[in-house]
């Protein structure tokens, strides 16, 4: 099922008339400027004037010139209509009558033909796409070891198809809708019927009809709009660039939402357990799958407490080292000027500074550039006794482990620094306070009226088929996360 709504008044308002010049005219005019607008009139064997409207380097020049031009001048017919232009002198696939002026110029804007006919008001869109598409590849931020290799391009009909082809399903359905100004962008959403619950289609419908923007160039425009919790460092709407995943979430009762220009596919609901997970978990044998979320789910634990833990240890909690080890580290930090806070602080935001900079530099410089970047400093502050090596080792560690969760890099930074702030004003009492005002965000946290810490809570009617370990395929028959809220409702 497709529907289509265009929304935001894109063009002036034209009404055409039978005579071909009058139409033509009004088109010269609103396009006067655009060197692309081509406007090809053509006089028929039987005596039809017509002409074929469309934008250079939108459109397969050689479909428009043997199945539309062609076929046309080739026509004997007398004073046909438009309907029978479309369905029996046209030879291409999807030709069809659009009275509605704002739908046929936006179809014009974006690829395809539009045939004008003397005596006719009624403009006839013909499919034409032929601009330039970037071919389906492995998305650089979701690589898997083993499992597809496709991924999502800024084609907005290649996606559809990839989606499609995975759910040979009539009850898959797409929903579309332009929004957003001057762009008149298509937003699709994107769900299985009798799979996702009703009332979820609903709301993300209607959160999306409420958009109010000039234009949308990426998914993340209508992320920002439709998410809950804007303020909130964790994300509340998934995403990915992989088709497979798209349809995992899709088979789960989750509604996808596609942006017409972007790569970029918005699922919702989104929970947290959904941030450690990774694709490879469903290609790979159990154990290590098991594993692998295992670590990651400890790697994130280290990554934003390590820091606060060192600096509250030292700064208050001296007792607690082992005394050997209290030894090294007092050795290691003789002479250096900063106190440990400051240390701690100064190095994660010298990483965090070099991992951006890496990442907008061209990636064969950028990885260079971070390796012997850090190397070089740290073993340089090292010697000049300006930072110890043991903040260097633990600054290190956290930056390493914060990477085994990309889902959660904002999360985690923010974490990060905020319990390294509360431990040094309150030591191991206010790393406990930091982790459990983050707690108590985490259980405050709603996506589409689902709870973020859906299948970690036991009172919500937990999951555990594939929480924070998977069950193997044969134990997960279905896979509907989302069951048992819609008993609940």
């Amino acid at each position: 099922m497709c529907t289509l709504s265009p929304k935001g008044g894109l063009f002036l308002s034209i009404q055409f008339t039978s005579d071909l010049s009058e139409n033509l005219q009004k088109l010269e005019a609103l396009f006067a400027q655009d060197n692309t607008f081509i406007v090809r009139q053509l006089q028929t064997r039987g005596g039809l004037h017509c002409a074929v409207l469309f934008f250079d380097g939108m459109i397969n020049n050689r479909a428009i010139n043997e199945s539309i031009v062609r076929p046309l001048m080739e026509s004997e017919a007398h004073n046909p209509t438009a309907e029978a232009v479309a369905s029996t002198i046209i030879q291409i696939n999807d030709a069809k009558l659009v009275p509605d002026t704002d739908a046929m110029l936006s179809s014009l804007l974006y690829g395809e033909t539009v045939i004008l006919i003397d005596g006719d008001s009624r403009p006839i869109v013909v499919e034409t796409k032929g601009f330039a598409l970037r071919s389906p590849s492995e998305p650089e931020s979701e690589k898997v070891l083993r499992g597809p290799r496709e991924g999502f391009t800024e084609s907005f009909m290649t996606n559809l198809s990839m989606l499609r082809r995975r759910v040979n399903d009539p009850r898959l359905t797409f929903s579309f809708s332009r929004y957003a100004g001057e762009t008149n962008t298509v937003v699709c959403v994107c769900w299985i019927k009798g799979v996702t619950p009703p009332a979820l289609v609903h709301e993300m419908q209607s959160r999306i009809r409420n958009m109010s923007l000039d234009g949308i160039l990426d998914s993340n425009y209508v992320a920002e709009c439709i998410r809950d919790a804007p303020s909130s460092p964790f994300p509340t709407l998934g995403t990915t660039e992989r088709p497979d995943v798209a349809v995992s979430r899709l088979l789960e009762g989750r509604v996808v939402v596609l942006t017409d220009g972007s790569p970029v596919a918005l699922s919702a609901p989104c929970i947290l357990q959904e941030c450690f997970q990774a694709n490879d978990d469903y290609y790979i044998a159990v154990r290590q799958a098991a594993v692998s979320r295992t670590l990651r789910a400890i790697g994130f634990g280290l990554s934003i407490i390590i820091p606060a833990l060192y600096v509250a240890l030292l700064g208050f909690h001296q007792e607690l080292l082992p005394t050997r080890l209290l030894l090294a580290i007092a050795a290691a930090q003789k002479g250096v000027p900063l106190p440990v806070f400051w240390e701690i602080l100064l190095l994660l935001l010298v990483f965090e500074t070099l991992k951006e900079a890496g990442t907008r530099t061209p990636s064969v410089m950028g990885s260079t550039m971070s390796i012997v970047g850090g190397l070089v400093l740290g073993q340089a502050a090292v010697s000049a006794r300006f930072l110890s090596a043991p903040a260097v080792i633990i600054v290190a560690i956290a930056a390493v482990t914060g990477l085994t969760v990309p889902k959660l890099q904002s999360a985690g930074l923010l974490l990060r620094f905020s319990l390294l702030a509360a431990s040094a004003a309150a030591g191991l009492y206010g790393l406990l306070l930091g982790l459990s005002l983050a707690i108590a965000h985490l259980c405050t946290l709603r996506s589409f009226h689902c709870p973020y810490l859906l299948n970690l809570i036991p009172r919500v009617h937990p999951n555990l088929d594939d929480a924070w370990l998977r069950a193997p395929w044969r134990d997960m028959p279905r896979r509907r996360f989302l069951a048992h809220q819609e008993e609940d409702t």
